[in-house]
This record gives C-alpha cells, sequence and structure tokens, in this order.
C-alpha cells in the first residue's frame, strides 16, 4: 500500500442555517472562552461543566500547536506490521528491518517536539496523567489568571496527576502561607490515633465509629415513556436577581462572572451569601483550582484570608476527595490525604481531617491488612480510609445488592443442562451451566467472547425467563443486535428507561437475568443503581475484558468482584481472530509480540517527532487506509494518549478537520459534515456529526439518532471526533484504528492503555510509533494504576468465598 500524496480536495459546499444559529453558537462559545477580567481566580469551566476537565480551549478553537508543519514531514508509506513486510517506500524508515512494536528501528530516539507554556501556565497533561473521567470528559475552556502573573487553564488540578491526589503536583502553595500554628490537643489526638491504628496497638473501633449504614435506597418509580427517542433536556431557569447577586460577589472577587450560573447549580440560590461568608466554596464550582479559589478568598476578605483558615481546610479536604474520585478512587488513605493537605499549605492537616469527620463531611473506614493471626485475639493492623458520603454509600450498597443476588437464588425447575448442550461454544455452555446456579457470574473475555454472554440471554428467554443484555455504548449495542439479539440494551438507556423493559409499580426491573457487557466500564454508582433495579432472585451476569481500561468513575467493580471471590468465574477459552486479536491478547497477558499480518491487519509507521505523527496520520485516514481496505474515513478512528501536546486530539482534530471536512466552524466552531463526539453526562461518549444548528443549538446526527444540544451546552457537551482519546473510544469498535504514540506522552502509556486503543479496529490496525522502546515496557512492565476502593472488601465479608 502506497502513501504517495494526494492532492488537496476542494472543500465541501457548506450549507449553513441561519445566521442566528451561527450567532447563537459563536456567542456562547466566545463566552466559555472569554478571559476573566481582574484579579484573583482563573476562568474555570462553564455553566454545566460536570466537573474538572482535561485540557483543550473551547470547541471549534485552533490548537494551541502542533499542527503538521509544511513539508516538514518525508513522503512515503508505512512502516512495517510485526512479522509483515513493509509496505510502501519512506524516506525516513520505508526501507527499515521489521521489527515488532517497541523496537521499530529508527523510533528509537524519537522525541515529540513539546509547546513551551507560558510563565506559570500549567502544562499539558497526557490522557494517562488526568484520571479516567478526566480524560472521558474531554476539553474545557481555557481563563487567565489577572492580578496572580500565571495563566491558569480552565481545568481542575485534577487533570495533573496519574493516581489522585495523592500523587498530584500542586501547581504552587497558596501566596501567603506561612509557618502553621502548634497542634492543637484535637489534632494531636487523631495523629496519635492513626499511629496507634496503623501499627496494630489499638483497635479502629476505639477511635472511630463506622457511619450508620444505610438502608438500600428504593428502585427509582416506574418510568412512563411517550416515545423511545430521547428528547432534549431543558435548559435550567435561574431567577436572573439571584444569578445578578452571584455575579456581584463574583466581580468582586475577581472571578469572571460567567460562572455565576454554575456557582448557582452547585450552591444553590443562597450562593451569593454562601460565598461572601465562605469564598473557598468556590472549589465546589467544577473546574477551579485551589490557588484560583485561595486569589478569590484573598480579594474578598483581605488581611483575614489566610492558609489556615479552617474554612479553606474543609473545602480542600472535599475538593481532593473529589479530585480522587476523578482518578479512579472510592477511598483514600488517611496518610495521603494530610500528605496533599500539607503540600498546600494547610498548616495542620491532622486537625483539618478530624474537623471534616466530626462535620460528617467525610467517613471514616477501616479496613484490614491481613487476617488476623491465630486464635490469641491478636487484632490484625488495619488502615483507615477517607471517602466522601456518595461515593461510600454506593460502594456499601452495590455490596448489599451482590450479596442479596447471591443469596435470593430461586429454586425453579428448569432444564439448564438442554440450554447449555445448544450452546455455540464450549465457554458459553460453561457460563449456562455457572448462571444455572448463581444469582452473580463474573465472565472475562475478549471480542469473541461476547457472544458468550449473548448465549446465556438466549438460553434464558428459551426456558421462559425474561432476560436482557445491556452494552455500555451505543456500539455494543449494535453488535449484540447484528449478532442476533434485537432486544439489546445500552446500560444508560435501560436505567433511563429510555429502552428494554418499563419498570413494575416499585420501581423494579421486571428482569429474571441481566447480563451487562463492557463490564469494566462501569463505575460504582452505575453498579449500584444497576443492582438496586433487579428484584430478588434475578441474576446477574457481569461480562468484560479485565485487561483494558477501568471506568471512567471512580471504583473498579468487575476488578473487585474478581478478587473477592464471592461468585463463580468463567474465563472464556474462546480467541480473538486475526493478527489484531493475537496482538491484543498477547499485550493482555504483557507480551508484545510479533504477528503475522499477510494482509496488512496490522502496520507500524515509525515517525521522527510529533509534527510527523500529525502528517502520517492524516495521510493514513485520508489516503492510505481507503485506498487500501476500501475503509472511508469516517470509518476509521484516531486514537492518542491525550487532548493537548504536539500530537493530541486537539492537533490532530485541527489537522484532519482542515483535510476531511474543511470550514470556518460557523456554528460554535463547528461546520455540518464534522465529526464529533457528545459528552451526555461523563463518562458517557456518543460518536456524531454534525447535521446544521439553528437557534435550539447544534443538530447532531449520532447513530442515526438526532441529538440537538443547546447553545449554552455546545462548548462543555461537544468536541471534534476524527481524534479521541483511549478512555473515550473504549466500548466501541471501528473498521479501522490509528494508534498515535509521539514521543511526548510515553508516559502515559501502560499495558491497559495500549490493549484499549491497540483493539479498537475491527479489520485493520496502524500505529504511528514515535514512542521507541517506551511501548514494550509499558506492556511489560506497567499493568495500569491502582484503585483505592472498598468493594472487594465489602462483598468478601458478606459472602464465602466461591468454589
Amino acid at each position: 500500500m502506497n502513501t504517495d500524496r494526494l492532492d488537496d480536495e476542494a472543500a465541501p459546499a457548506s450549507t449553513p442555517d441561519d445566521d442566528a444559529a451561527a450567532e447563537a453558537l459563536a456567542g456562547a462559545a466566545a463566552e466559555a472562552a472569554a478571559p476573566a477580567e481582574g484579579a484573583g481566580a482563573a476562568a474555570p469551566a462553564p455553566a454545566g461543566d460536570p466537573g474538572p476537565r482535561t485540557d483543550a480551549p473551547a470547541a471549534g478553537h485552533p490548537a494551541e500547536a502542533g499542527a503538521p508543519a509544511r513539508g516538514a514531514a518525508p513522503e512515503g508509506g508505512e512502516g512495517a506490521a510485526p512479522g509483515a513486510a513493509a509496505h510502501g517506500a519512506s524516506d525516513a524508515a520505508g526501507d527499515a528491518p521489521v521489527t515488532p512494536p517497541g523496537n521499530t528501528a529508527g523510533a528509537g530516539d524519537a522525541h515529540a517536539a513539546q509547546d513551551s507554556p507560558a510563565p506559570g501556565a500549567t502544562p499539558e497533561p497526557a490522557e494517562g496523567d488526568n484520571g479516567p473521567e478526566a480524560a472521558a470528559r474531554s476539553e474545557g475552556a481555557e481563563g487567565t489568571a489577572q492580578g496572580g502573573g500565571a495563566t491558569a487553564r480552565d481545568t481542575s488540578e485534577a487533570a495533573g496527576d496519574a493516581n489522585g491526589p495523592e500523587g498530584a503536583a500542586s501547581s504552587g502553595a497558596a501566596e501567603g502561607a506561612a509557618a502553621g500554628p502548634r497542634r492543637s490537643a484535637v489534632a494531636e489526638a487523631l495523629a496519635a490515633a492513626v499511629r496507634a491504628v496503623e501499627s496494630g496497638e489499638r483497635s479502629a473501633d476505639s477511635f472511630f465509629n463506622e457511619p450508620v449504614r444505610r438502608e438500600r435506597p428504593a428502585p427509582r418509580t416506574a418510568v412512563v415513556r411517550e416515545s423511545r427517542p430521547p428528547r432534549p433536556r431543558p435548559e435550567r431557569v435561574v431567577d436572573e436577581g439571584v444569578l445578578g447577586g452571584v455575579r456581584e460577589v463574583l466581580a468582586a472577587g475577581g472571578a469572571p462572572e460567567r460562572l455565576a450560573a454554575a456557582a448557582v447549580a452547585a450552591l444553590g440560590e443562597q450562593a451569593a451569601d454562601l460565598l461572601r461568608e465562605d469564598p473557598w466554596l468556590l472549589l465546589g464550582v467544577g473546574g477551579v483550582r485551589p490557588e484560583q479559589a485561595d486569589g478569590f478568598a484573598r480579594a474578598l476578605l483581605g488581611a483575614a484570608c489566610g492558609p489556615g483558615d479552617e474554612r479553606r481546610a474543609r473545602a480542600l479536604v472535599a475538593w481532593l476527595l473529589e479530585r480522587a474520585a476523578l482518578a479512579g478512587h472510592t477511598v483514600l488513605e488517611s496518610g495521603k490525604l494530610t500528605e496533599e493537605l500539607a503540600r498546600r499549605s494547610v498548616p495542620d492537616p491532622d486537625e483539618a481531617v478530624q474537623a471534616a469527620v466530626a462535620e460528617g463531611a467525610v467517613l471514616v473506614f477501616q479496613e484490614p491488612l491481613r487476617e488476623p493471626a491465630g486464635e490469641d485475639g491478636e487484632e490484625a493492623p488495619v488502615r483507615l480510609l477517607l471517602g466522601l458520603d456518595r461515593y461510600a454509600m454506593a460502594e456499601e450498597s452495590l455490596a448489599d445488592g451482590l450479596a442479596r443476588l447471591l443469596g435470593t437464588l430461586p429454586e425453579r425447575e428448569l432444564d439448564w443442562e438442554a440450554a447449555a448442550a445448544g450452546a455455540p461454544t464450549p465457554s458459553a455452555a460453561e457460563l449456562i451451566r455457572a448462571v444455572a446456579g448463581s444469582g452473580l457470574v463474573a465472565h472475562s473475555g475478549g471480542e469473541a467472547a461476547r457472544a458468550e454472554p449473548a448465549a446465556v440471554v438466549a438460553a434464558a428467554r428459551s426456558l421462559g425467563l425474561r432476560a436482557v443484555a445491556a452494552a455500555f455504548t451505543e456500539d455494543g449495542r449494535r453488535r449484540l443486535a447484528a449478532a442476533g439479539d434485537e432486544e439489546a440494551v445500552t446500560v444508560a438507556g435501560l436505567l433511563s428507561g429510555a429502552e428494554g423493559p418499563e419498570r413494575d409499580p416499585e420501581g423494579t426491573l421486571p428482569l429474571d437475568l441481566l447480563a451487562v457487557l463492557d463490564a469494566p466500564q462501569l463505575d460504582v454508582e452505575t453498579a449500584a443503581m444497576l443492582v438496586e433495579s433487579l428484584a430478588d432472585g434475578a441474576r446477574l451476569v457481569l461480562s468484560g475484558d479485565p485487561a483494558g481500561l477501568d471506568s471512567a468513575g471512580p471504583g473498579r467493580v468487575l476488578a473487585d468482584v474478581l478478587a473477592a471471590r464471592a461468585c463463580p468465574v468463567v474465563v472464556s477459552r474462546t480467541p480473538d481472530p486475526g493478527p489484531i486479536g493475537e496482538l491484543v491478547s498477547g499485550i493482555g497477558v504483557g507480551e508484545l509480540a510479533q504477528v503475522d499480518a499477510p494482509g496488512k491487519e496490522v502496520v507500524i509507521t515509525p515517525v521522527r517527532d510529533a509534527g510527523e505523527a500529525v502528517h502520517r496520520t492524516v495521510q493514513l485516514v485520508a489516503d492510505s487506509v481507503p485506498r487500501a481496505f476500501a475503509i472511508p474515513p469516517e470509518g476509521t478512528q484516531v486514537i492518542t494518549p491525550g487532548h493537548g501536546g504536539a500530537a493530541g486530539t486537539r492537533a490532530l482534530n485541527t489537522a484532519l478537520k482542515q483535510r476531511l471536512n474543511p470550514g470556518p466552524g460557523r456554528f460554535g466552531g463547528f461546520d455540518p459534515g464534522d465529526r464529533v463526539v457528545h459528552v451526555p453526562a461523563p463518562g458517557r461518549i456518543v460518536p456524531g456529526t454534525v447535521v446544521s444548528a439553528d437557534a435550539e443549538g447544534l443538530r447532531l446526527d449520532c447513530s442515526g439518532t438526532p441529538v440537538t444540544v443547546p447553545p449554552s451546552r455546545v462548548a462543555d457537551e461537544v468536541r471534534h471526533g476524527w481524534a479521541v482519546t483511549a478512555h473515550q473510544a473504549a466500548g466501541t469498535r471501528w473498521p479501522a484504528a490509528v494508534v498515535v504514540l509521539p514521543g511526548d506522552a510515553t508516559d502515559a502509556l501502560d499495558r491497559p492503555w495500549v490493549h484499549t486503543a491497540f483493539g479498537r479496529g475491527e479489520r485493520h490496525l496502524s500505529v504511528v510509533h514515535g514512542a521507541g522502546p517506551a511501548l514494550a515496557r509499558a506492556v511489560a512492565e506497567r499493568p495500569g494504576k491502582e484503585r483505592s476502593t472498598r468493594l472487594a472488601s465489602l462483598l468478601g465479608a458478606q459472602v464465602r468465598p466461591a468454589g
């Protein structure tokens, strides 16, 4: 397959709607990108922001850097697939010997060019350093902190670390921080308690009480649906007088007035009074960082503002735990939280934690570090964990619900053995037998193994049971439908009532069996809602590939269920076919092996820098892949580690739009025909195409479903989608995938990332490879980031280990 340069194609004819639509969307984008005026807080995310974002400016703004240099990259073809002959000729590496990924000749010393940030600017992190939620939520608007002398991105500091707060580097302690006062007696007592518990001298019960366990929330009420297509969400109407009061307070503190609606959404209609009394409550607005809240507080409080203010400490405790949730944790060890508070100039971190616990803002848990030794009464040492109420309660509710399903399996005379005998594969038969005897079953396997839970659903229906298969993405649902299950649903559609059976009067789903595919994508809150919706006696199958990326939200549901050994586990023996399947299967066990790809199913394209990576990517999508495989550009998905940088999603989307759908970005940065991703909620990514725009908003076609995004939400919810991150791509597959590995993003690579990214292509995978040996090291030595959760221990305490 040659990659001779194609002449630029003529721009497609534009069919914009009326000027009012363009002005409405452009105005919303301009407002979202407006810099802050005055001193104090930098511009955090716009109203409606569900949380910290990772990078980019308002939708449609050009990338800050990284567009391919004209004429900088040599002409020619891609490199060679592992074990396959190189095709085409490349001035850079076309004649290089055939080598596996990670050892590509000529690529070991490649380093992608990096932008030099402005003084004081927060560097653009790679996806792997952002935490899963940040990766899934795409970019936020930018703002400039006036008066502080620093330019700050409109992202939370949560986007900057790999392991939540414990691994985060502060972008600077609050100005004016001084040595704190001497520890109080309360703080000394807390510190002594922590040391005593962690050493095993005393039980944690002697210092803390376990929080009162809440009753399992009642299932949501029955949903009456008028029609199946989703309807646009209504715009929230906020009293103008309330907004005016909040704008006044924000202006007095030097924060952008456009944060008023977000502040009201976070704090309620008393937001103005609350912010005057406690300026650090601004940290509860999505995207605001501690140094920005400090500047806001200094402007309002003057000399009364200090780093030891108890209001500041209280806000930082909650912010750090929310930030940890963005990185996937449901709890943090007490020591890690106090370390982070100290790094942010809180004079007495222990007292700050104790105060948060006393106020009920933070819950305390204990977890044994090992099993008790012998029968002499010696207690096992424990670690103290701190968590926010919402995630702690979700995890406890989920554990209770799973234990309930395990303990309420009805005794019914059903011929499961006959159903297993008719299964399409031995692994499917094994899964059917496991489901016959347990209310909860875990199933692991690759893409080909998805047919096994589908076979369980079909078997259950043949026995007269009410059974449904639910995929995490719309693409996953379509793949189930293509395999013969026309009743398959998405998890979001099932929970909202838009898909699947209607709930009964008690709010319970009338199901005897639910099989959830892509289970690693479930966060604890979503999983808890699913389990709460199932009646006693129902069966639940959690299926997915544990080798891939975990959920965008907090928790690791499937991994914790497997670790708890609380239910039968079926490991599929059905291999994924073809060179791509062989390559991805090896990555899952830490091996980056050569594969035989006679049909050029896997191709490695070595590059020397980020500019060449962008050039090669555009060439592959627009020319090489369509010509070799008859896959149009819209059938190829580009995947890269992060949004920022010279070869991140922003730079790649800018270059791909210029080639594939050039236009002025009249509608909030978008043109009809633009490929986009819609983010209706954190962690949910829906691919789509821009159709048109009018005064009601930007109209999208999302896999045949019409979606209208109001002008005020376009900047938050819509991004160009020719290039996405691996977290955004999880759960969806395309005919072809182009994975870009720039040299400046090697820290973001680990085994789950590579496994997920390389597995997105069905027929073809091209790897634009500038990471050198870092790729092989990531697969062999970096099994993924750990998450602090409690589900495994909670579930293990309620049920006996299976088998």
